[in-house]
Order: structure tokens, then C-alpha cells, then sequence
């Protein structure tokens, strides 16, 4: 098999057999396919695409290039949850201990943030101690005595992708939505997850902006996730305003926690209970959406999924006085209002441009080695379709030194479209795909 006859025969329009996917990945990963050869070869499957079966023999086998997690001895059923990335989006930080509380062990491996898309490693490092650079055995030892861990993803996890999504960014192939459905399938495989919820966000805040790209999106990774054994479902859920009302890490994390006592934003506290009620179904805990979602909303009512939030954090080291009381996490030194111009419904916030903001305040990274400030970012007042007046505030601004605000107040107060008339709200979730709804497989 040589490497030139695969590129040829992709860009002929042509499918490849699960051997030469496994042969190309194995030998790409080992060196002996160069940089050059795969990339010619991804940018055929740009153009030319790849069926369900191709992309997931191309999944398993950047899946099997390192480690392949099993957690059954520890937890004889493990859910995850994948975000394709959106603004204000600390979803997993209620999620995780949401679901943990109702008995279901959550065994996630996480990334950080790039450009305007929070990660959820820096979240959680705003609280002081906290550690995210688990070992396999520390990180098997919190689902067994925890039921919850989130972590960084281990070094030999998948490093096929690793080397290909490298690749594909310097390449111009990011947007390939075979490649990019395998990267993303190929960590949840390797990380041992049975159950997988996929948090597909559409909009001028997401990586996919339009539904129609983040369905095909959604298909494509549940049938590989299917095809691989594994249960999955996606939500398609809309990016086109920030999710919640903070941006920015620690200010995230004080959402996150004001969400467990029941006072978190109805959009934010929604999605969670919505992408909770599908990983609820998966594993099998219930067998209508009515009553999973019931589960869940006793489990935040009643205080169980802040002490399984607590148990977590003690357990990876972090600081509990500072989530007991979250004055004590990083604070911004300079904190001031963006105002409306005009009278008016709020018509549309650019959930992308606040984004830039809170990550060139400091909460975010141009590049992967930069130091987060995780007191920074921007808070909402309102959201689309409330009604606001002249020199009412719309948002306020976090930040550690007086010019940075100077330098984007004016881009926080264009952010939000003003119009006379009312607005509607956009909604929440468009739908959901591969979804065991009922306790059936649709």
C-alpha cells in the first residue's frame, strides 16, 4: 500500500477500505506517511468527502493510534458530554454533578480554551488548588469514589488526531465535517465513554454557523458513535446570543454555582436540564423524558448535585471556602458598565465579538502557551428581547487595568442590535438528533 495511491484514489471521488484507513492513520502516526502526503489527503476529503463508514473507520483508527480507556471495572456504565464550543458556555460545570447526583458516573476529558470559545480546564482552575492534570489512576480513582471527574486529556490519547488536527490548521482542512466529526469522536471513543450527549451549538457564537452545517454535523458524529457501539445523541442548540449572562472564567464558575442553588439563568439552567434528560435515557435510568428530567430537577432542587459539585472539587484538590463563598474567587479590580444608546428591544447580541472581548481582556488565548486571567470577561444585564432604555447598562465590563475598558466599551455597546419594536427570544434547542426518546432508538 502506498500513501499516493490513497490520496489519488480520494481524489478520484473514490471510497477507501477500512484497511487502507487503518494503514494510512497507522503509518501517518509512525512517520512514514510525511506531513505533505496527508496533507494533500485531507485536502481530497475536504472536497470529496468521506461516507459514514469511511469516517468511522478513519474515527476508530486515530481512536486506537494511543491509549484506549476502560472503565468498566470501576463504573459498570460512563456518560460524556461534547460541546462544539460556544460563548458562556460552562455547561459541563452543572451538567457533570447534575447527572453524577442521580447515580450516573461522569468520566470527562477536557480542552482548553482558543480564541473566543472558553475551556472548560480554565473554568475550573479559576478555583484556587483545583487540578486538572490527572493520572489514568487518579483520574479512575474520582469515578469510583466520586461518580464525577473532569480532566485534561492524557498525552497519549488519540495522538493521531493530535498530529492531524495540527496538521489541518495550518492547512486550510479544518472545516471538513468528516474530519472534524472524527476528531471529536475519536477522544470520546478513546476516553471510554458509553454514553455520549453532543452539544452542537449554531450561530455567529459557534463553530458551525448555520443548523444546516451543525445538523450535518450531528448526524455524522451519532452514527459514528453508533457504529462504534457506543449510545449517542445530539442536541442542536442556538449560539446566537451568549448562553447565560457571564463570560469570562471565574465569573463563569460563580454562574455555574448560583445555577446548583437554584438561582442560575433560565436559558442556562434549560440546557442543562435538557442535555441531562438524553444522557439520563442513554444509560437507561429512565424510560420517558418526563421522568428523567423529573430526576433531575429533584437533584437540583434538593441540594444533591451542589454536594456531588462540593464532593468534586475537594476531591481534585480545589479549594471548597472559595465556592462556599465565591467572593473569594478571582475578582476583576475594575469593573464598569457598557450603556444602550438608544431606546429600544434588543434585537440581537454578537455573542462572537463579546467573546473576542472577554479573551482579549485576558480571559482567553491567541495562542496556545498564553496565561489566562480568570478574573476577566464581560457579564450581560439583559438578553434578545428585553426592552431597555438610553443609558440604561447592558453589560458590565471586567478587567484589571482602566484603558482596557476604554478600548472596548464601544464594541460591548455595538454588540447589542437595538430595535424599536419587540423582539422574539431565539430558541433555546432546534433538535435533536439520534435521540433515544421514550426509551426507543429513533
Amino acid at each position: 500500500m502506498r500513501a499516493a495511491e490513497l490520496i489519488i484514489k480520494k481524489r478520484d471521488g473514490l471510497t477507501l477500505s477500512s484497511d487502507e484507513i487503518a494503514w494510512l492513520i497507522e503509518h501517518y502516526t509512525s512517520g512514514e506517511v510525511p506531513d505533505y502526503q496527508m496533507a494533500a489527503w485531507a485536502m481530497a476529503v475536504l472536497f470529496r468527502g468521506m461516507d459514514d463508514r469511511e469516517t468511522t473507520d478513519l474515527t476508530l483508527a486515530m481512536a486506537r493510534s494511543g491509549d484506549m480507556l476502560d472503565l468498566h471495572d470501576v463504573a459498570p456504565l460512563s456518560v460524556d458530554k461534547h460541546s462544539t464550543g460556544g460563548v458562556g458556555d460552562k455547561t459541563s460545570l452543572v451538567l457533570g454533578p447534575l447527572v453524577a447526583a442521580v447515580g450516573l458516573s461522569v468520566a470527562k476529558m477536557s480542552g482548553r480554551g482558543l480564541g473566543f470559545s472558553g475551556g472548560t480546564l480554565d473554568k475550573l482552575e479559576a478555583i484556587p488548588g483545583l487540578r486538572v492534570d490527572l493520572s489514568a489512576a487518579e483520574f479512575r480513582r474520582a469515578v469510583r469514589e466520586v461518580g464525577l471527574v473532569i480532566s485534561g486529556q492524557s498525552a497519549n490519547l488519540a495522538p493521531a488526531d493530535k498530529q492531524l488536527y495540527a496538521l489541518r490548521d495550518v492547512t486550510g482542512t479544518v472545516e471538513s465535517i468528516p474530519l472534524i466529526a472524527a476528531s471529536v469522536m475519536s477522544k470520546k471513543l478513546a476516553s471510554g465513554a458509553d454514553c455520549i450527549v453532543l452539544d452542537v451549538k449554531a450561530g455567529r457564537g459557534a463553530f458551525m454557523k448555520t443548523v444546516a452545517d451543525a445538523r450535518e454535523l450531528a448526524q455524522r458524529m451519532v452514527a459514528i458513535g453508533l457504529r462504534a457501539g457506543r449510545h449517542v445523541s445530539a442536541v442542536l442548540t442556538s449560539m446566537e446570543q451568549p448562553l447565560g449572562y457571564a463570560i469570562g472564567n471565574a465569573l463563569e464558575v460563580k454562574e455555574a454555582i448560583a445555577t446548583l442553588h437554584g438561582r442560575g439563568p433560565a436559558d442556562f439552567v434549560e440546557l442543562c436540564l435538557v442535555l441531562g434528560t438524553q444522557l439520563v435515557l442513554l444509560a437507561g435510568k429512565a424510560t420517558t423524558s418526563e421522568e428523567a428530567r423529573a430526576l433531575l430537577e429533584d437533584a437540583l432542587d434538593s441540594g444533591a448535585a451542589w454536594r456531588k459539585f462540593r464532593a468534586f472539587v475537594e476531591h481534585q484538590g480545589g479549594d471548597l471556602r472559595t465556592i462556599d463563598d465565591p467572593a473569594l474567587l478571582p475578582e476583576a479590580t475594575v469593573v464598569e458598565p457598557a450603556f444602550a444608546q438608544r431606546d429600544g428591544y434588543i434585537r440581537r447580541i454578537d455573542a462572537l465579538e463579546l467573546g473576542m472581548v472577554a479573551s482579549e481582556l485576558g480571559g482567553g488565548r491567541q495562542r496556545k502557551g498564553d496565561v489566562i486571567d480568570p478574573s476577566v470577561g464581560v457579564v450581560l444585564e439583559h438578553k434578545v428581547g428585553a426592552f431597555v432604555v438610553r443609558g440604561a447598562p447592558l453589560a458590565t465590563i471586567h478587567a484589571n487595568h482602566g484603558e482596557q475598558v476604554e478600548q472596548v466599551r464601544e464594541r460591548v455597546t455595538a454588540a447589542f442590535e437595538i430595535e424599536p419594536d419587540p423582539q422574539p427570544s431565539p430558541p433555546l434547542v432546534y433538535e435533536i438528533v439520534g435521540a433515544e426518546r421514550d426509551g426507543l432508538r429513533s
